[in-house]
């Protein structure tokens, strides 16, 4: 398993997010969890919704200002997943539901140790902007890390269907 870095997405990574996206797709899976309506959207459109989302100015009403990356492979620069990172959890939504982390691995990358990357790298950039407890949110149906204690090894702590990590 190769190393992963944070990448705040940009135009330069367009054909690989749409590539990214055609991934998840193909294998039967029409949202992709941990980066806000990529799934949804032009990418164009979608990094437009990414920077107004970053500040506490342009944020949409309901949702909350959330830094966005690409997990990128440092060997060859191939997107692997993406996480989200929200600052605060002041609506109903998220402090229910979604949670400060949200995340994806590429199918095809899965049960590779991406996603124990992922969980590592994203409380690490929690902390750096203040946050000293984070959540995140793990559907009653992703039974393959529910059953194997993927959280738990984490340092996650099972709060009904949420997750709490203190960091």
């Amino acid at each position: 398993m190769d190393e992963l870095k944070l990448v705040r997405p940009a135009p330069v990574h367009m054909n690989s997010a749409e590539e990214f996206k055609r991934e998840f797709y193909s294998c039967g899976e029409q949202v992709i969890n941990g980066i806000t309506l990529l799934d949804q959207m032009e990418y164009d459109k979608w990094l437009e919704n990414v920077e107004r989302n970053s500040s506490p100015k342009t944020i949409r009403k309901d949702w909350g200002v959330a830094d966005t990356f690409f997990t990128v492979r440092k060997s060859d620069g191939r997107i692997i997943g993406t996480v989200d990172v929200i600052h605060n959890l002041d609506n109903e939504f998220l402090s229910k539901y979604g949670g400060h982390i949200g995340y994806a691995v590429r199918p095809s990358k899965r049960r590779k140790g991406y996603a124990t990357q992922i969980l590592k790298m994203a409380p690490q950039h929690a902390k750096s902007i203040g946050l000293s407890r984070v959540m995140l949110g793990c559907y009653s149906d992703n039974l393959a890390s529910i059953k194997t204690e993927f959280y738990k090894k984490q340092r996650f702590e099972i709060a009904s269907l949420t997750m709490r990590c203190k960091l």
